[in-house]
């Protein structure tokens, strides 16, 4: 800004100034507010460039999730506002994806039953010969052969006495 200009530009000390110094002062202010149009200007582009630097994140851009670490702490009162707008995925598979389910070991070297033993509810030791429900798990172990799969069956059993449902620990 040009230093000679008055500090105070009150109605008196403009009176007392000529035509020439009046236009001149004009001519500088006019100057100075297109500086100030421009900076004004390049400002907002910055704001608007950073802005969507700042949208960027892992599920938005190529970038990879490890950047997200920093955003989440900074933006952490945002989050809600958005998730109110955007239903948030539930964990697990998702509608319409095909599954892959393990095979298993192909074979089973010896099965061991585990029935239940005293009913938790009353203490007897009877249960129904039938069980209501069969688990099966499959356990590979190191042994003298290189490996020995052992298929656990544990039976859920209803209890003659009580009634009451449980399984084999």
């Amino acid at each position: 800004m040009n230093q000679n200009l008055p500090q105070e530009l009150d109605r008196e000390s403009l009176n007392q100034l000529s035509k020439e110094e009046l236009v001149e002062m004009i001519i500088e202010q006019s100057k100075v507010i297109r500086e100030l149009q421009k900076t004004v200007l390049e400002l907002q582009q910055e704001i608007e460039r950073l802005k969507v630097s700042r949208d960027l994140d892992s599920k938005t851009s190529s970038k990879p999730p490890s950047g997200d670490i920093l955003k989440k702490s900074e933006n952490k009162k945002a989050a809600p506002q958005e998730e109110s707008n955007h239903p948030k995925r539930k964990p697990g598979g998702q509608p319409g994806h095909q599954g892959k389910t393990r095979k298993g070991f192909g074979r089973v070297d010896r099965c061991e039953i585990l029935r239940p033993s005293d009913c938790v509810c009353c203490g007897q030791k009877a249960f129904a010969a039938v069980a209501v429900k069969v688990e099966k798990q499959s356990v590979a172990q190191l042994v003298e052969r290189p490996i020995e799969i052992v298929e656990y069956q544990r039976h859920t059993c209803q209890c003659e006495y009580c009634g009451n449902i449980q399984t084999a620990s």
